[in-house]
């Protein structure tokens, strides 16, 4: 199984980015993909979920209404769309995947099977 990240960057406040999730090696139908940040010094916590199979979906109270998550099943890919960005959005971005469906549980990292190595997002002026 892998995961690979890609997207992130530079923006200013107020900006948009989308990440990518790229996953080989398990079916969307099977797994639920998640979104989780770090920030220096902070816990890695997470920001949403997104199950393929069934469009169930989950997401953390400070990002509903400018992050949203979406799919192409034929590419495998997941995506994070992040729009009015801030600066505490700063932080290492990473996908990890899950069996089942997206529940108020996807914030959770226990529950995740497999992890992507991280892309950066920095919002600064």
């Amino acid at each position: 199984v892998q995961l690979v990240e890609s997207g992130g960057g530079l923006v200013q406040p107020g900006g948009s980015l989308r990440l990518s999730c790229a996953a080989s090696g398990i079916s969307f139908d099977d797994y639920a993909i998640g979104w989780f940040r770090q920030a220096p010094g902070k816990e890695r916590e997470g920001v949403a979920c997104f199950s393929p199979g069934d469009d169930s979906s989950y997401y953390l109270d400070s990002v509903k209404g400018r992050f949203t998550m979406s799919s192409d099943n034929a590419k495998n890919t997941v995506y994070l769309q992040m729009n009015s960005l801030k600066r505490k959005d700063t932080a290492i971005y990473y996908c990890a995947a899950h069996q089942g469906i997206c529940t108020s549980y996807s914030g959770a990292r226990y529950i995740y099977d497999y992890w992507g190595q991280g892309t950066q997002v920095t919002v600064s002026s």
